[in-house]
């Protein structure tokens, strides 16, 4: 096996891949009828496949599939090709070579199911299956591909022929094989995802997969089962949602920007190659690049530091002297923080007003986003000096790495602590294009952990660049975790590096379940590190459904949107009482806790602090005593399902 063939497989080992999306969803956007023969257009119209695998490249593809789908022998016999089937394999794989034009692009000879059942009295028998694939794959390693990718395939022993047969044309060329699901838990033809599996392992495909079929949001949920049953590689290539027929054509209704924001939630979850099949397009995989880039550097960027000697760094200031903060975590105090976005625009005294409420009603702190969701608004830094200056209440500034590169981020810092603040909360950041302006670029020269590493560095009086500064900081370093998170290996191994690299608290994402924040905060343990959970209040049954379905990070149980969806127009006050619970939970076994008030609704936060502050802050919020009530009733089981 050559040696490209090798690197193939070392580099989805090391990186996530993105593949490109829909070939003929392309070619039937571009004017060419569905009746006529895809593959045919290898040898009539080779200019038109070179360009549109040219657009998936330039969209950020790094795998791209040749235009050979349907270019088998019992498919093309419908069109009277069959005899040319050699020649339109080989050139597609040249015109996919064209289309690189040179740049280190993976080419995959693209194979589908033959379109004939496979039976002994009827169709074709599985001698004449294993010919067809061996033929067809023959002439797909012959021209140079850098693997075999059989997809769409729906049947247990259609997919075991074609593995067999690629097999026997090379032992080591790298194999993906991706079923087409029904749902979650079986593939089209009605047989369990662990029979799928377990073929496809037998078999001996290097990449274990799903395409085709079904949307994002189902292909999810295959993604994280088929992890947690191989240890191989997992692909997913979703359709863009269910096809609908407008005017005598066809559509897919999935948009760029919902393929970006489940390309994230497809590498939380450990799928390594991950691209579109029916209904994507260049812009699909470009917001998909978007996300696939975010994270793919976060994951390989440190920051990297000159040797220094030892005598160089200097002792940093015990943390019960930084800051208010600092020292009620070292003596155990249990902290309340309550999150306040800064505004999109220019007007602050709606925040102003929150935030004297929330010092009167007895919050230790405020906790200032910064860009939360990709979105441009005013910098946490001017929000907070308006804050500690005018309300006289300590602040925490998320600081992402989203929007500035190493000398920016170290300037903020540098500028951060001369304007008198004393807490970081160090987060990476989402992607620009899930937010107001999806085109902005993402910086990400370092992730969370290459932040944390930097104010490290500045508490023991180092720059980025491992020289001694002219004095030292005294930041209390904070940074996020998800109790929830889909690959909670992964989310696990990234915090204990923060930790590793300096990190001196966690506050998480906002938890609903008592049971998880039990089993994180034993997980946690080990690592010795005050714990400050979330909590969200749900303002309606919508908004728990938008948080559970479109927000990366979220999970919101079954039972409780069920609790919210009965709620119905109280949905307010419903959420309010859930919050309740769970803040009385975490009142006795974490750290603090770590409130944020839908749509800046501060006296939601309020009305969820009263069952543990004395006062509310000096507002009238009515005698709502639906709102007020703490419900610790056994609430029934879940009738959603996964809503």
């Amino acid at each position: 096996m050559s040696e490209a063939k090798r690197t193939f497989l070392e580099a989805l080992e090391e990186q996530v891949l993105l593949c490109d999306g829909a070939m003929g969803t392309m070619l039937y956007l571009k004017g060419v009828f569905v009746n006529r023969c895809f593959d045919e257009l290898n040898v009539t119209e080779p200019r038109l496949v070179v360009d549109i695998h040219k657009e998936y490249i330039n969209a950020g593809a790094e795998v791209i599939e040749t235009n050979t789908f349907g270019a088998n022998r019992y498919k093309l016999e419908k069109f009277g090709l069959e005899q040319r089937a050699s020649e339109i394999n080989r050139l597609a794989v040249e015109h996919a070579r064209a289309a690189a034009g040179g740049k280190p692009i993976f080419i995959l000879g693209a194979v589908g199911p033959l379109g004939r059942p496979i039976v002994q009295d009827k169709g074709i028998t599985p001698r004449q299956a294993h010919e067809a694939f061996e033929d067809q794959v023959s002439v797909l390693v012959e021209a140079g591909v850098e693997g075999i990718i059989f997809e769409t395939i729906s049947h247990l022993g259609e997919m075991a022929i074609a593995l067999e047969a690629a097999r026997e044309v090379d032992p080591e060329i790298p194999i993906i094989g991706q079923f087409a699901y029904a749902d979650e838990n079986s593939i089209l033809a009605g047989a369990s995802m662990q029979e799928a599996v377990s073929v496809l392992e037998e078999k001996g495909a290097d990449v274990i997969g799903a395409n085709c079929a079904i949307g994002p949001r189902t292909i999810l949920d295959v993604t994280t089962r088929m992890v947690a049953l191989t240890d191989r590689p997992v692909s997913v290539m979703p359709n863009a949602g269910s096809p609908e027929y407008v005017d005598g054509r066809l559509f897919y209704f999935a948009t760029p920007d919902y393929f970006g924001v489940y390309a994230k939630r497809f590498i939380d979850a450990g799928a390594r190659l991950v691209g579109g099949c029916c209904g994507t397009t260049p812009e699909h995989i470009q917001s998909m690049a978007g996300a696939i880039r975010a994270l793919g550097r976060a994951e390989k960027v440190a920051v990297k530091l000159q040797p220094v000697e030892e005598e160089s760094r200097l002792e940093e200031v015990p943390m019960v002297e930084r800051s208010p903060l600092g020292r009620k975590l070292v003596e155990g105090k249990f902290v309340i923080s309550v999150e306040i976005d800064p505004p999109k625009g220019l007007r602050h005294s709606k925040l102003i007003e929150g935030a004297q409420a929330l010092k009167t009603a007895g919050v230790d702190m405020i906790n200032i986003a910064d860009g939360p969701r990709a979105t441009a608004r005013a910098n946490p830094q001017s929000i907070g000096l308006i804050f500690e200056r005018e309300v006289g209440i300590e602040t925490i500034l998320h600081t992402t790495c989203r929007d500035r590169n190493l000398l920016g981020l170290q300037s903020d810092m540098l500028g951060a602590y001369t304007n008198g603040f004393r807490n970081i909360l160090a987060v990476t950041g989402d992607p620009p294009l899930m937010g107001d302006y999806p085109s902005a670029t993402g910086v990400f020269d370092v992730d969370a952990i290459g932040l944390v590493t930097l104010l490290r560095n500045l508490n023991q009086g180092l720059d980025m660049g491992g020289r001694s500064m002219k004095g030292q900081t005294a930041f209390v370093i904070g940074v996020g975790a998800n109790p929830a998170a889909q690959n909670p290996e992964r989310e696990m191994d990234r915090l204990e590096r923060k930790i590793e690299h300096g990190a001196e608290y966690i506050m998480t994402q906002p938890i609903y379940d008592h049971q998880l924040l039990c089993r994180f905060l034993t997980k946690v343990e080990h690592l010795k590190r005050p714990v400050i959970p979330g909590i969200l209040p749900l303002a309606s049954f919508r908004n728990a459904e938008f948080l559970h379905n479109e927000v990366p990070g979220m999970t919101i149980p079954d039972i409780v949107r069920e609790r919210m969806y009965k709620a119905g127009d109280h949905g307010e006050a419903e959420g309010i009482a859930i919050a309740r619970e769970m803040l009385l939970e975490i009142r006795q076994c974490a750290h603090g806790v770590y409130i944020m008030p839908p749509f800046n609704r501060y006296h939601i936060a309020l009305k969820v602090l009263e069952v543990i502050l004395p006062h509310n802050g000096g507002l009238d919020f009515g005698t709502d005593n639906e709102a007020r009530r703490v419900n610790t009733k056994k609430q029934p089981s879940s009738t959603l399902g996964k809503a």
